[in-house]
């Protein structure tokens, strides 16, 4: 499995720099660099896996680097492209795409797995049961794609939960609206998911936004991010 894991994430001689986010014992990081790639590095919090990394392949020591990747300073470490790619802790794993939303300057693809529901999540499209906060959120700036299951069996121990593989690709186009009320929006918007956009927004409007446009009788899960832009735009205004 984990060779399939290392096909999904592809040629890495395409990226000025790509960076596997707690690599552990290595089940991942063996099958992305037999190359020796020069632009590949790591970012591990665990004493034991940073030294542990540092000793099995030397020839990048100096590229093993010993921090949270939450708190790490990447300006010093990101170049454009960069990809990011690993099996992530789950219990951080939304934090990660969010930090990688806010380097998306710099970071055009992230390939990694995921607790299955949060992947489906980050990749779910308007008008479905699991489309949310954080599915408009990433599709804001990235091309979600769920690439495949990952079973328990495939690991030792094997977890409670089914993983998924998950690919960002980020967009070429600005999103095109004042981004810190975009999420505003968005988050008020999906925190009365059943209700209209007429409703749930009502603390940002005023009557003169919504006399006339159709979009305020939508519930959010109805909206795209196109919509949720064009949005923002009529409250903004």
């Amino acid at each position: 499995m984990q060779e399939r894991i290392a096909a999904s994430i592809g040629d890495l001689s395409d990226f000025a720099r790509v960076i596997e986010i707690g690599p552990g014992m290595g089940a991942l990081t063996q099958h992305l660099v037999k190359n020796r790639p020069d632009n590949f590095y790591m970012i591990e919090l665990d004493d034991r896996w940073a030294a542990y990394q540092k000793e099995t392949n030397a020839f990048m020591a100096d590229r093993v680097i010993h921090q949270d990747f939450l708190k790490t300073d990447l300006s010093s470490i990101l170049e454009y492209p960069t990809h990011i790619v690993g099996n992530f802790p789950y219990n951080i794993s939304t934090e990660i795409v969010f930090r990688i939303i806010d380097h998306r300057d710099k970071i055009t693809r992230m390939t990694g797995m995921f607790q299955k529901e949060v992947a489906v999540r980050i990749a779910a499209k308007p008008k479905n049961k699991d489309y949310g906060v954080t599915s408009v959120l990433t599709q804001a700036y990235y091309d979600a794609t769920y690439l495949f299951d990952v079973p328990p069996e495939s690991f030792d121990p094997p977890p409670k939960v089914m993983s998924g593989m998950l690919r960002l690709d980020r967009k070429s186009e600005e999103l095109g609206c004042d981004e810190k009320l975009f999420r505003r929006v968005v988050k008020q918007a999906f925190t009365q998911r059943r209700k209209t956009m007429r409703n749930s927004l009502k603390q940002l409007i005023h009557e003169k936004n919504i006399s006339d446009n159709e979009v305020f009788n939508k519930r959010p899960e109805e909206l795209d991010v196109k919509a949720f832009v064009e949005l923002t735009n009529l409250i903004g205004a």
